[in-house]
């Protein structure tokens, strides 16, 4: 669970959030992802950040009003 406060949802959260995200996309499909955009003739990099904002749909979210 990611927990937030609900007044700091500020661009710099958002990045942060973008961060840990495509670390944990990395660290989880790194190698799957790279050998699936070297066949394809594809960005890693964007297609890191697409997998990445993907993955910030599956966390759960809580807010500290």
């Amino acid at each position: 669970m990611v927990y937030l406060n609900y007044n700091n949802l500020d661009d710099e959260t958002q990045q942060k959030l973008l961060t840990d995200s495509k670390e944990d996309v990395a660290h989880k499909f790194g190698n799957d992802l790279k050998q699936y955009a070297e066949e394809n003739h594809l960005n890693y990099d964007t297609l890191l950040e697409e997998e990445a904002t993907r993955n910030l749909y599956s966390y759960q979210y809580v807010f500290n009003i």
